[in-house]
């Protein structure tokens, strides 16, 4: 992905830059903000690396003169981000079916709601909460992308309004208003959320039901008016339209695994946190082929998120 940064390029004369650390230290938060800007994991690295490409291109004097790092390499992320959001808002209109944020993987297995098992690197790894959920990305997908990045930088980072204005380019009263009206976005879904147990458990249920193809028992796991949404950017086949209601998606989820079976692929339904909630990643002869990600209201699932598409699912490849 680009030129890689390793300690020692930052040498001065022989001698190590004292600020190299603290500036690669800053990576962490840059993909967190990035990630949660874009809705993909791939372009959030991207963006930092192009961040970091733009600092390293400066002399040494320049970078000396910059009184906080860190705040620098976040301005040109959120700029970088906020130019990406723009254009792929016309990206999207070519796409193929439906597009989903691309799952963040977790490498690990949950159990009654509780996270165990080795994890990746948290250096590079996505804080992972309730502003990385699937249901929260998908409200902040229906934002401008001036109303998302002001939203995420005051909101979830703390940034005031005066640095988001650095950003956005805009005045900090306007951009107090744009966030303002992205957080009336996210409260008008908000509704109560079951407990990380409850929503384990549910999402078990749904698993033991989709494996014997209980339509009935999936029928009462879903809402009556649930909706489920299939990502295959066109690349694999996937649900053409938006599933509405519980019985016409437990009957396509029953139809789906008889082909699977008629196919002679040995599926396998694990149960893996994605984007720091219960979702289950489904195998076919041990290649990943679909991310599921949930939306719970207490007892019931209201929403589903099925990622397909290959190239949002490369993260997961190593599962």
């Amino acid at each position: 992905m680009g030129t890689q940064f390793e300690p020692g390029d930052g040498q001065i004369d022989g001698q190590i830059d004292a600020s190299l650390s603290a500036v690669m230290g800053e990576r962490r938060q840059l993909i967190n903000l990035a990630y949660r800007l874009l809705g993909s994991l791939a372009d959030a690295e991207d963006v930092v690396q192009e961040a970091y490409v733009r600092w390293y291109a400066m002399s040494p004097r320049q970078q000396q003169a910059i009184e906080s790092p860190g705040g620098w390499l976040t301005r040109v992320a959120g700029r970088i981000c906020l130019d990406q959001l723009r254009s792929a808002r016309v990206r999207r209109e070519s796409y193929v079916g439906e597009w989903i944020p691309e799952p963040l993987p977790d490498r690990t297995e949950w159990a009654d709601g509780r996270q165990g098992g080795a994890t990746a690197d948290p250096a590079d790894r996505v804080t992972l909460d309730e502003s990385v959920s699937m249901a929260f990305l998908v409200v902040l997908e229906s934002m401008t992308p001036a109303e998302r990045v002001a939203f995420i930088l005051h909101d979830v980072f703390r940034y005031s309004f005066a640095e988001v204005a650095e950003i956005v380019g805009r005045s900090p009263a306007a951009c107090r208003r744009l966030a303002s009206s992205a957080r009336r976005r996210t409260r008008a879904s908000d509704v109560p959320a079951p407990s990380a147990a409850r929503r384990a458990a549910v999402v078990r249920d749904f698993r033991h039901a989709w494996e014997t193809k209980d339509i009935a028992a999936l029928i009462g796991i879903l809402d009556p008016d649930a909706t489920a949404l299939a990502d295959g950017g066109g690349l694999v086949d996937s649900a053409p339209r938006p599933l509405v209601g519980s019985e016409e998606i437990a009957r396509y989820l029953v139809a789906v695994s008889a082909v699977i079976d008629e196919q002679a692929f040995d599926q396998t339904i694990l149960e893996r946190t994605v984007n720091g909630q219960p979702g289950l990643v489904v195998q076919h002869d041990g290649v990943t082929t679909s991310v599921l990600a949930f939306d719970i209201e207490g007892d019931r699932i209201t929403r589903m998120w099925a990622v397909r598409n290959p190239e949002k699912l490369r993260p997961w490849t190593s599962y």
